[in-house]
């Protein structure tokens, strides 16, 4: 049993089992690991958001369009890179695609060496995108420890404010400012100012 890590998950979402099954060789030939569906939503009931993948969905499809499809996942937020399948007439369908966030689209009959690299491409921006995701995620439980009136103080912070001018504008004293400094810096483990503005401005604090 091989022990090298997979490369990504890459969905497959396609009512041709010809080029499922097609697929799925290849990838699976270049150590992806590979989830094939029959229909957009066979795919919806089982995607699983916390997993690192990217999708590859032919455009047209019996039932949910891979538009329909590409719309539901952006209602739902999803960080999933797209690409489609297309056939010969649809590349006005999947430029308009791209304009809703498609990571590109790829023409039948497509060339082996074209499909792996583009893949390779879409694991690279799912992994930049997840962490971005779970960076925004844990930022946000960060900030949900802060009360109200620290909320206040730490926009303040963030716009360059001072001491003095914080008291000023929320009318209350420099202690009372310095209290709630405090209490910000220790609930998000901040242990400078600068730490502090890479917190709220969703960035990772260097570790000490």
């Amino acid at each position: 049993m091989s022990l090298i890590p997979k490369k990504g998950t890459v969905y497959v979402v396609d009512d041709d089992e010809a080029v499922r099954d097609s697929l799925q060789w290849l990838l699976e030939g270049k150590d992806f690991r590979v989830r094939c569906f029959e229909s957009a939503e066979a795919f919806l009931s089982r995607y699983d958001a916390r997993e690192v993948a990217c999708l590859i969905a032919d455009i047209r499809m019996g039932g949910m369009t891979g538009m329909e499809l590409q719309d539901r996942l952006v209602e739902r937020q999803s960080p999933l890179p797209i690409v489609f399948i297309t056939g010969h007439g649809d590349v006005p369908m999947a430029v308009e695609s791209m304009k809703k966030g498609a990571l590109d689209f790829i023409q039948k009959p497509f060339k082996e060496d074209q499909l792996v690299a583009l893949v390779e491409r879409m694991l690279e921006h799912a992994r930049e995108a997840f962490t971005t995701h779970q960076q925004a995620a844990s930022r946000d439980a960060l900030l949900s420890k802060l009360t109200g009136r620290e909320s206040q103080v730490l926009e303040r912070i963030v716009a360059g404010r001072l001491n003095k001018q914080i008291a000023d504008d929320l009318g209350i004293s420099i202690k009372t400012v310095e209290a709630h400094r405090a209490n910000i810096m220790e609930k998000l483990g901040a242990n400078t100012v600068a730490d502090l503005l890479k917190i709220a401005l969703g960035q990772t604090p260097a570790k000490a």
